[in-house]
């Protein structure tokens, strides 16, 4: 790790990449965004159905003749099939911007994560399928798997196959731990098979803010009383005991933080050996903010604050157990059908947005 003096630093962002192991990751595709991530230090990007649907609708000026140009091409393609190819040109040109971070990296770091086609949560092999295609399109692609039940299937499979993952729509300890033993698996596997595991990088992201929602939601629900402080901790307090469990065990994989509600998604997970991956709007805030850069990490959240969410919040509980769910229960958990759903939604706004340049209203 390169050590600057601290003139050199531009902002509490670029201090936390030169002087610790955690990295940053830009939580979006947007290549005005990711440039200026990358001058923050970003080493990483996401693109998913939100991220591609406010991307191309922001950027149609540019994105209307090239999608247009797609569907020249593809005389016989359906709307879907068109979105995809969007999906995929805007990762690839993500992929492009990342390429050298890749290659200083050697493969743990530079990637543009892909997000498979949220309606195949529940069939692993069409999600290995997609996820062999996607890992084809650059040297640099980091394929994303939901944390359900077919997808911790698809995770040993693809990592099996030499394809580095990062595992989505996850929130808990139990989802988090399946995943790092199925990403174990898959190394042994591709290793014995003569596979190169050493330029693999893959992650395993909790959804913190997404885990915070909900609790909020499940208060107002089951009229809990309690601190409303005590919520913006639930994330946290999951991250750090499977940042911990993960340490102890020697995962190779690593753990983003991603789904940003407040600053300590960010500034609590500083030190560890770990991707924080904000969107754009919320760097700029860190980026401006006089948050003291120092490892966070491995100090512990306040065992009161743990103790009343576990003993008022059964989810709560359910997410900071190992043994709180079962894999059989990963797509019933809340935060998980709330999420797909959204995914779900995400989806049906890009096809549309690709409907009005493939088939434009006469009326307008």
């Amino acid at each position: 790790m390169v050590r600057m003096p601290a003139a050199a630093w531009k902002s509490p962002l670029h201090q936390m990449t030169q002087t610790t192991p955690t990295v940053l990751w830009n939580d979006s595709a947007d290549p005005d965004e990711l440039r200026w991530s990358i001058e923050q230090g970003s080493v990483g990007a996401t693109c998913n159905p939100v991220i591609a649907h406010t991307v191309l609708k922001s950027r149609i000026s540019e994105w209307r003749p090239r999608i247009a140009a797609m569907v020249d091409a593809q005389p016989a393609a359906s709307e879907d099939d068109v979105a995809w190819a969007a999906v995929e040109a805007l990762s690839i040109d993500a992929a492009a911007l990342l390429k050298p971070a890749f290659d200083t990296h050697r493969g743990r770091n530079g990637r543009l994560s892909i997000q498979t086609d949220p309606r195949l949560y529940r069939n692993a092999g069409a999600i290995l399928e997609q996820a062999r295609r996607f890992h084809a399109l650059a040297p640099n692609m980091i394929v994303k798997i939901p944390a359900t039940r077919a997808g911790i299937t698809a995770i040993e499979q693809a990592t099996a196959q030499g394809i580095t993952i990062n595992a989505t729509v996850s929130f808990t300890l139990p989802q988090c731990v399946a995943v790092a033993e199925a990403v174990e698996r898959g190394l042994r596997r591709h290793r014995s098979a003569g596979g190169d595991i050493d330029r693999m990088g893959p992650v395993c992201t909790i959804m913190v803010g997404r885990l915070d929602d909900w609790l909020k939601v499940a208060m107002e629900r089951e009229s809990v009383t309690t601190d409303p402080g005590h919520l913006e901790w639930a994330g946290v307090a999951v991250f750090k005991k499977a940042y911990a469990l993960f340490r102890e065990r020697g995962y190779r994989t690593r753990l983003l933080s991603a789904a940003f509600r407040n600053h300590m998604h960010w500034s609590e997970l500083i030190g560890g050996d770990v991707v924080i991956a904000p969107p754009c709007a919320w760097q700029r805030r860190f980026a401006a903010s006089d948050i003291d850069i120092r490892p966070r990490i491995d100090s512990p959240v306040d065992g009161a604050i743990v103790d009343d969410l576990s003993r008022r919040f059964a989810d709560f509980r359910r997410a900071y157990d190992e043994a709180g769910l079962a894999v059989e229960e990963f797509d019933t958990f809340a935060p998980t059908r709330r999420t797909l759903r959204q995914f779900l939604g995400a989806g049906d706004d890009l096809r549309a947005l690709i409907r009005d340049v493939m088939l434009p209203s006469p009326d307008q």
